[in-house]
């Protein structure tokens, strides 16, 4: 299999002050990141001015909201922080899985698991019609193709043999499984009735509309992105040197497998939260490799605030563009995802 990293990027890493790049690129993210929250609350069918934006945010301080603009508020700001916390789960699972599989155009969905959440969450909606109930039956059916995988490519993640050899073969089985989940998920769309088949339909595009604020995806993102850090550098030797990894100091076994459990927790998290909301999580890693450079020291951060900027403003348009009418994030996404991949492939021709 070809590098991960071109030779222009292998020789760009030793070079790099990280530190210096990551206090520059790193607050204007994060501004960036406020900033598009404060977009996504301000506009809407009903917009809202700065000064009631701010009015609505001390109500919201003081306690339940009693006025529109509140209430608004309290809408908006948490679909938002959804959002964000949703797209910065994508990107960062994007990251680790391209890093694990040396291929960068590995995805968060590219191993199966977000088909075992759509089995789990169609399978609710259409045997029990419980709606309350997709979420957690999205994550269990996540974990549940995870776990598979993970007992079925055992031996290629502990790093037996080539990594080069094994990659592929843990590629392949994922491609396998959600092959399967995909034949499941296509005979329940076909005996659903039409009262629920809408419902099961937009959950499979992707959408924020009725998601709820909660506070463990801030958890399982925020545990997963300190060990990304802790381990940024383990992770390049692994992204560029994995066969002579060992010589290097790293447990390249241990280290894949941690990737593959950490990839995976975070699809969960993010299918289970807001459906399968594609491109996310191929788009943002390859954005800011391309824009900051291959070290996963600044590359993790970077990618994790970006997928949550993208999102926040992919779901303002897609509420706000045929208002009062709401368009599935995911087709946004989608629409702005393809041409982007395109002109970052043509780019990296023209080098």
């Amino acid at each position: 299999m070809a590098s991960y990293f071109s030779a222009r990027q292998r020789k760009q890493i030793p070079r790099m002050a990280v530190a210096q790049r990551a206090g520059l690129v790193l607050p204007i993210l994060f501004a960036v990141a406020v900033s598009s929250v404060l977009i996504a609350c301000v506009c809407g069918s009903v917009s809202l001015s700065f000064a009631e934006l701010w009015q609505a945010l001390l109500e919201l301080l003081r306690g339940p909201p009693t006025t529109l603009p509140g209430s608004l508020l309290d809408l908006r700001l948490g679909r938002a922080l959804t959002g964000f916390v949703t797209g910065a789960t994508l990107a960062l699972a994007g990251v680790m899985m391209q890093a694990l599989l040396r291929n960068p155009l590995a995805d968060p969905y590219v191993l199966g698991i977000s088909g075992g959440a759509s089995v789990g969450a169609l399978a609710t909606i259409l045997f029990f019609g419980a709606f309350w109930l997709v979420d957690v039956a999205a994550f269990v059916g996540a974990i549940t193709v995870a776990l598979l995988l993970f007992a079925l490519a055992y031996r290629d993640l502990r790093g037996a043999g080539s990594t080069d050899g094994s990659a592929p073969i843990l590629l392949l089985t994922g491609v396998i499984v959600a092959t399967g989940c995909g034949a499941i998920i296509t005979l329940m769309l076909s005996i659903a009735p039409d009262s629920r088949l809408r419902g099961m339909v937009f959950w499979m595009i992707g959408d924020l509309s009725n998601t709820q604020s909660r506070y463990l995806p801030w958890l399982i993102l925020g545990a997963i992105l300190l060990f990304a850090m802790r381990n940024a550098r383990s992770i390049n030797v692994a992204a560029m040197h994995a066969d002579n990894a060992s010589t290097l100091g790293v447990n390249i076994g241990r280290l894949r497998q941690l990737l593959f459990l950490c990839s995976a927790l975070l699809t969960a998290s993010a299918v289970s939260n807001a459906g399968s909301i594609g491109f996310v999580g191929l788009i943002m890693p390859h954005i800011c490799r391309f824009a900051f450079g291959p070290d996963h020291r600044l590359l993790v951060p970077a990618a994790a605030l970006a997928g949550g900027c993208f999102l926040v403003l992919a779901d303002t348009v897609a509420r706000t563009v045929v208002a009062p009418q709401q368009l599935p994030v995911g087709v946004i996404t989608a629409l702005v995802g393809v041409p982007m991949f395109l002109l970052q492939l043509h780019q990296l021709r023209r080098r």
